[in-house]
């Protein structure tokens, strides 16, 4: 294991949100480095395509010099063995968030014991921010500048139409 401590903050970002951006700040600030992991899952229809939410998290996260972006397929327990990472970074949102990332927790420790997960709540003003939230306003043409980066709401702008 190398001396570095990596975490990986893995997720669909369909689209990033400004609660992503948020935990992603907060877990650079705790790990020397974070890998930003967008999970390509084929039984899904995406509203962006992998890579354009791996362009719009890289802008994102730019700010971050610590912070890597990347995706992966399958498991993510086998994800985190391959970049060498020993933390998997959650963010919880609301009580029902904790149930379902403490399931997932216990599955991935029993996978991989050598794995931790570290749950980080969700700063109260983003707390009800989800990314199909945001979509289902953007879809609408209602303005979700408050709840994703300028970036995000460009690329939803063009999505729809708008």
């Amino acid at each position: 294991m190398s001396g570095v401590l990596v975490a990986v903050y893995a997720g669909s970002f369909d689209p990033p949100t400004n609660g992503h951006v948020d935990l992603v700040e907060r877990a650079a600030k705790l790990f020397q480095r974070l890998i930003v992991a967008v999970g390509r899952n084929p039984a899904r229809t995406p509203l962006f395509s992998p890579e354009e939410r791996l362009e719009l998290l890289r802008h994102v996260c730019a700010p971050y010099p610590n912070v890597v972006v990347d995706s992966f397929e399958g498991l993510l327990v086998d994800y985190a063995e391959r970049v060498g990472a020993r933390v998997i970074v959650r963010g919880l949102r609301a009580g029902t968030d904790f149930e379902y990332e403490l399931q997932i927790a216990h599955a991935n420790a029993d996978l991989r014991p050598e794995l931790d997960t570290v749950f980080l709540p969700t700063r109260t003003n983003y707390g009800f921010i989800s990314a199909s939230l945001v979509r289902e306003i953007a879809s609408h043409g209602g303005d979700v500048s408050r709840y994703a980066p300028p970036v995000v709401c460009q690329a939803l702008k063009r999505r729809f139409g708008r």
